[in-house]
């Protein structure tokens, strides 16, 4: 196993999965600290990786070397900690396999796909043997901070309702492409990893977020995870909801996709409801855009997509991610409070590299990535069970009175597949 060198000394980094949002990550951990390198890019593509590989190069002075087996960077007694921008089927046992080898971890929302994952997410980091950075950068952001202590100041009043959005742009038609052989350099088999065997197909590859095998969905799955994260975090982390229901469909497209364009999800917080609204359609609506992330100005609220509307009996909170920042209006839409944003990237890569010498919490930990997660996945789970209340223990995440959507929860791995086994093992 693993053991990590004293405060001050070189962190030595593996990425897995070397996308686009993979290169972004790993080339800015890379630059965020002092005495920080990157050993591997791991891929299962071997179309992917050059650009990270060929930044880093430049970075660090010296070519990380690139790998196509995660299994060799986890041996790797050099390698620190290990950053997981997989499609989202592998978010879970990367993780938990990447602790179980003495590694720190920073994985990508959503964090896991179904309850066992998350319980099994937190038994391998718990008790601080290990540092898990969840990809929800928000909660490096000084606007998140001030926003709960404003609302945990009273100042607020008693919360009535919450209204969260994810409601991207860019709705288009998808067709179903034939299977095809599978390309050069590409390891399809490790790919699909738990997921079901299939024949290779482009649809499923380059579309991932649209298949229930591999994601929960580009709208909910991929953003809105950050939009109810951030939310929960501004009201303290409230635990899970006592009940969900989730109603939606194919919209714009009837198409073959499994995934929804929109839906419509309330949440029973116990003293207040909370709802989310997920969808891809309207160009009218748009995120923080360039300009707002990277300043002090403010979205224009009634048509940013990723908004948050917190209401209380003494005012109206608007929070943004992307560094909108928030603002709390009362009568008459007399302007009450605000804090300014900035985009957190840097100081959440920042905060994970100094976890990793420190041992402290970081800021994004794995048991806030785990509800925030479960949120998003009981929503879906209704969605897939027929649109059917879930009602939930608030303490656990056992489901009851819906023995479909209990079942969709227990995802079943491939029995062929390394860490299927332990996994089933591990959660009795």
């Amino acid at each position: 196993m693993t053991t990590h060198r004293d405060t001050g000394d070189k962190v030595i980094l593996a990425l897995i999965g070397a996308g686009g949002r993979g290169t972004q990550i790993i080339t800015g951990m890379q630059q965020c600290a002092d005495g920080v390198e990157v050993k591997y890019v791991c891929d299962v593509d071997a179309e992917r990786g050059g650009s990270a590989i060929r930044e880093l190069t430049d970075l660090q002075g010296y070519a990380p070397k690139r790998e196509a087996d995660m299994r060799n960077v986890f041996d790797d007694a050099d390698v620190d900690a290990t950053v997981i921008a997989t499609p989202e089927h592998w978010h879970a046992p990367a993780t938990i396999a990447a602790c179980l080898a003495g590694k720190d971890v920073y994985v990508e929302k959503n964090v896991c796909l179904t309850m066992a994952e998350g319980r099994l997410m937190k038994t391998v980091a718990s008790g601080g043997k290990r540092i898990v950075q969840c990809g929800t950068q928000n909660r490096s952001a000084d606007y998140a901070f001030s926003a709960r202590e404003y609302i945990a100041s009273g100042k607020l009043g008693k919360i009535v309702t919450v209204k969260a959005y994810c409601m991207l742009p860019g709705a288009r038609e998808w067709i179903l492409k034939p299977d095809s052989p599978v390309p050069a350099g590409l390891d399809w088999d490790m790919w699909l990893g738990p997921a079901p065997a299939v024949p290779y197909n482009v649809s499923r590859h380059k579309a991932w977020y649209d298949w229930w095998d591999y994601s929960g969905g580009a709208a909910m799955s991929g953003d809105a995870s950050h939009i109810i994260d951030l939310a929960r975090m501004a009201l303290g982390d409230p635990p899970l909801p006592r009940s969900v229901f989730c109603a939606g469909g194919r919209v714009i497209f009837n198409d073959r996709r499994d995934i929804p364009d929109n839906q419509t999800v309330v949440f029973d917080m116990g003293d207040y409801p909370l709802t989310l609204e997920a969808s891809q359609y309207g160009n009218y609506l748009y995120k923080t855009p360039q300009e707002v992330r990277f300043s002090d100005q403010f979205p224009e609220w009634r048509n940013n997509a990723t908004r948050i509307e917190i209401y209380g009996t003494e005012g109206l909170m608007f929070l943004g991610r992307h560094g909108g920042g928030w603002q709390v209006f009362g009568n008459d839409m007399e302007l009450m409070a605000q804090a300014t944003g900035y985009f957190p990237d840097e100081k959440h890569h920042r905060n994970f590299i100094d976890s990793i010498r420190s041992r402290k919490t970081p800021n994004a930990p794995i048991e806030q990535g785990v509800l925030s997660a479960a949120m998003i996945n009981l929503a879906n789970l209704g969605y897939r069970s027929g649109k059917k209340q879930l009602y939930v223990d608030p303490d656990t995440g056992a489901i009851s009175e819906n023995d479909e959507a209990a079942h969709l929860d227990d995802r079943k791995y491939r029995k062929d597949r390394w860490l299927a086994d332990f996994l089933r093992r591990q959660d009795g």
